[in-house]
């Protein structure tokens, strides 16, 4: 079902593994759920962790938290979205994400709200090996790790108030 190309590369995401991976600084990070017909959402593969969450990462420096979200979209899946809200801001310090230079960051990371503006899905190859519109009775068979499901829930839920952790 999933292939991962060699080329294919990534962040490396640690999740509770303390105390031998201690984050040295926090790494502001993006991440966009875009709701497709009939309640899907559009996930992608990533390479580094082999497991399937929603497209986004680090921030750049210069750029904002939206021009970020819609730059990552577009890199790890392919399409252009229109961003409508927020889903939450999530800040759990036992997630550390390697960062530059093998830094470990922990992630702070907001999750907006989004919806396409057309094409395909497909994965940069890079970071991501596929993305896809995925129904919600096929989420539970996909490798999604903790954190990301608990981000699931949140982006299937009422939109009306943020979730901040």
């Amino acid at each position: 079902m999933t292939t991962t190309s060699p080329a294919c590369a990534g962040p490396q995401v640690y999740l509770h593994e303390a105390p031998a991976r201690c984050a040295t600084a926090i790494g502001p990070s993006v991440f966009v759920a875009v709701r497709g017909l009939g309640g899907r959402l559009l996930l992608v593969h990533r390479c580094a962790s082999d497991a399937w969450e929603f497209p986004g990462g680090p921030m750049d420096v210069g750029e904002t938290a939206t021009e970020s979200a819609v730059r990552q979209t577009a890199a790890d899946a392919g399409l252009p979205v229109l961003l409508t809200g927020i889903v939450g801001i999530f800040s759990d310090p036992r997630i550390v994400v390697s960062g530059p230079e093998h830094q470990l960051q922990q992630q702070f990371a907001v999750l907006f709200r989004a919806r396409s503006l057309g094409g395909v899905p497909h994965g940069d190859l890079r970071r991501t090996s596929e993305a896809a519109w995925v129904a919600q009775r096929d989420q539970p068979q996909l490798a999604v790790l903790p954190a990301v499901r608990d981000w699931i829930v949140e982006a299937l839920a009422n939109e009306s108030a943020p979730c901040i952790r």
